[in-house]
């Protein structure tokens, strides 16, 4: 990689920028101080300094959202407040969610620049399992449970796949699905005569929300939450 895409890339500043800094003498590599910004480099072996500081590259980022009620998952939105509004704004730079949550929903929502990973996460072939805790109207009684469990027919999408229901109280349920159709959750529960008060997503996959988050709060994911998602 060049040295000066490098510095873009892990400094989140322009081309011309990088190429400033390094033709001022600010930017070592392996310990010997670099000016020519075409300077080839092994991003994964080479050790790099900026301005005494040592910067690491990393492919791509993931972060770990507390998504708040009243944010939109969207990159960008001409009226509403989006989740990556919330990140500073030296961390944004191609950064998107993965799927959605509604406006209202909160919980669990990670946002990457890696792709790949996304569709993996979000590709219905692959059946990655989201948990929801889910405050209802009223208590579900056997035959909503089984019908939940079987699979609801939701207008315009057809039956669902089965959903594994975990009673709290008689108005608080877990709810775990594979799917991720427009609105899924407060429609299964209207498709069974309930109606959804407050939803909260626990996990996606393996990822669990970290509870000491406050709504509105993010986080790196750790190397093992990564890697966990991958596989």
């Amino acid at each position: 990689m060049r040295l000066d895409k490098f510095l873009c890339d892990t400094e989140n500043i322009s081309r011309k920028e990088a190429r400033d800094f390094i033709k001022k003498g600010l930017v070592s590599v392996n310990g010997i101080k670099i000016s020519d910004f075409g300077h080839i480099l092994n991003e994964n072996k080479d050790t790099v300094f900026f301005k005494e500081k040592k910067v690491t590259y990393e492919k791509y980022v993931y972060y770990m959202l507390n998504k708040p009620a009243g944010v939109v998952s969207a990159v960008t939105d001409n009226i509403d407040t989006t989740v990556i509004d919330l990140l500073k704004a030296e961390e944004r730079k191609n950064l998107f969610p993965v799927g959605r949550l509604d406006k209202d929903t909160v919980g669990l929502l990670i946002i990457t620049d890696d792709g790949d990973l996304a569709h993996h996460l979000t590709s219905p072939k692959h059946h990655v399992t989201k948990t929801y805790y889910v405050k209802i109207n009223h208590s579900l009684n056997e035959d909503d449970i089984k019908a939940l469990e079987t699979g609801v027919e939701l207008i315009g999408d057809g039956i669902t796949k089965p959903a594994k229901i975990e009673v709290i109280s008689p108005t608080e349920i877990k709810l775990s699905i594979t799917e991720g159709m427009y609105h899924q959750v407060k429609r299964m529960l209207k498709a069974v005569g309930n109606e959804v008060i407050y939803l909260k997503r626990l996990s996606m996959g393996p990822v669990i929300l970290d509870e000491t988050l406050k709504e509105g709060s993010y986080r790196r994911l750790t190397e093992k939450e990564i890697l966990s998602l991958k596989e």
